[in-house]
């Protein structure tokens, strides 16, 4: 792919000049960080959510899981569709579909627009995604440059996260909750100005069109297996609601992969960018990582305001050591990277995740501020800040420059997915408890702690990368 800041090559159409290197990753951390802040955002404001259009437990897991799993289904062909229909007006459209789905959602006054509208913001976010990362793994070069630029954009999503958590007990606990949504309108409006102002627009005339069959497949495989796993439980794992919207999940999920091996012309997830272990390893680590990062903050949020009955703003206030553990764990990943290597930071990140989730399974109503929720959660969120940026070094260092983007894309699929189904499970998990609420979610954070344990194991398949100083 071609960064849509460069001057096209040959085949190329551009319709402007370049604009300076600092304002195209000034414009990539913006967007980065509304993708980010929507998520976290959402979560302080859950129990709000629930109680205005009772949306019940399921329903509330849908807010979630309906943007991301429109985010990860889409998101490969969000940016095949930049390179045929031209970046910059992609990039400006999906900004636009976020915009006014946020817009929707925040007028929404039954259960089913809500969740109809975050999947539709999910669609946009899927436009707008591929041309964050993508960006910075193709304009600058590999090495140290590259490797401060990834972690600078992993500190915006950070930062993101820590001004959702605060930004969203502010305004659902003095405005409303709609409100969280609502934000997203004038923050959009600001993107696409900016977009408009200084993105070339490019495209790339060799690409044949678009996988809909393989986008489809896909996203209606993980909606099914998912809304299956959520069936469990109230039905148990051998009840046909469970069982048939799993097998469903898991044909149409066959299909897919037939449909990229056999069938498309172009297709959405090419088969063989997993032949490479630093790919297919990395992509591995991110799926386990995905599936229990996203949980630290959906269930510290419910726990914190239905079980100690923490305002949506106390709550807000309680994530921010988190946040702050991510920025600078995520700004010091390139000069420990340097200096330990990507498989040796990515193994410890894990482990230190790892211990802080199994400190987290430890928590009762009497644990205290402190230790209860402070503490460990530094741990969870500082591990996975030294992971996220390695395990996009790592994928991306063995391939070529033409293929970076596609990785980039695929390793944000496989972090929305591994976080959307591990998300269903773990609340199907701490369901199982629901007459003691707090066991419930101890039980979802003993298995984070197994999941992430054995993403650091996974790291081993990683192929060894030389130290080099950053």
């Amino acid at each position: 792919m071609t960064n849509v800041a460069d001057a096209p090559p040959a085949g190329r159409g551009s319709t402007k000049s370049p604009a300076p290197a600092w304002s195209i990753v000034g414009l990539v951390c913006l967007a980065q960080f509304m993708m980010v802040l929507d998520v976290s955002i959402v979560n302080v404001a859950l129990p709000a959510m629930e109680s205005d259009l009772r949306l019940g437990a399921e329903g509330l897991q849908w807010v979630v899981n309906g943007y991301i799993l429109t985010f990860a289904g889409f998101l490969l062909l969000g940016g095949r569709a930049a390179d045929l229909y031209g970046r910059r007006r992609t990039f400006v459209a999906g900004l636009a579909v976020f915009a006014i789905a946020s817009l929707a959602g925040g007028l929404a006054t039954t259960p089913w627009l809500l969740i109809a509208a975050r999947a539709i913001q999910g669609l946009g976010a899927a436009v707008v995604a591929p041309a964050t990362l993508t960006i910075l793994t193709t304009a600058i070069p590999a090495g140290p440059a590259r490797a401060k630029a990834i972690a600078t954009w992993g500190a915006v999503g950070a930062a993101g996260g820590a001004a959702g958590s605060l930004v969203g007990g502010l305004l659902t606990d003095y405005l409303s909750w709609r409100w969280i949504l609502l934000i997203n309108a004038p923050i959009g409006t600001v993107a696409i100005i900016a977009a408009l102002r200084l993105l070339a627009e490019s495209r790339d005339l060799g690409t044949r069109g678009l996988d809909l069959t393989g986008a489809i497949t896909v996203t209606v495989g993980l909606s099914a297996l998912e809304f299956g796993v959520l069936q469990t439980s109230a039905y148990g794992w051998g009840a046909a609601r469970a069982l048939i919207p799993m097998g469903v999940g898991v044909l149409a999920l066959a299909v897919f992969v037939l449909v990229q091996a056999r069938f498309a012309r172009a297709p959405l997830m090419p088969l063989r960018v997993f032949r490479a272990r630093s790919v297919s390893g990395a992509l591995l680590v991110q799926f386990l990582l995905g599936a229990a990062g996203f949980a630290v903050w959906y269930f510290l949020s419910l726990y914190m305001q239905q079980v100690l009955y923490y305002s949506a703003l106390q709550a807000g206030l309680a994530f921010l050591p988190h946040t702050l553990a991510i920025i600078v764990a995520s700004k010091a990943t390139p000069w420990l990277a340097g200096r330990v290597g990507l498989r040796p930071l990515l193994a410890t990140g894990a482990l230190i995740s790892a211990a802080g989730f199994a400190w987290q399974a430890t928590i009762t109503p009497d644990s205290g501020l402190l230790a209860g929720i402070v503490l460990p959660g530094v741990l969870i969120t500082g591990g996975m800040g030294l992971t996220s940026a390695p395990i996009a070094m790592a994928a991306t260092a063995g391939v070529g420059p033409g293929e970076a983007g596609l990785v980039s894309g695929v390793l944000n699929s496989s972090r929305q997915i591994g976080g959307s189904l591990g998300l269903a499970a773990l609340t199907t998990l701490a369901a199982s408890h629901a007459s003691a609420q707090t066991s419930g979610y101890s039980l979802a954070f003993g298995a984070c702690a197994g999941v992430v344990a054995a993403g650091a194991v996974a790291v081993l398949v990683l192929p060894k990368t030389p130290k080099r100083r950053a």
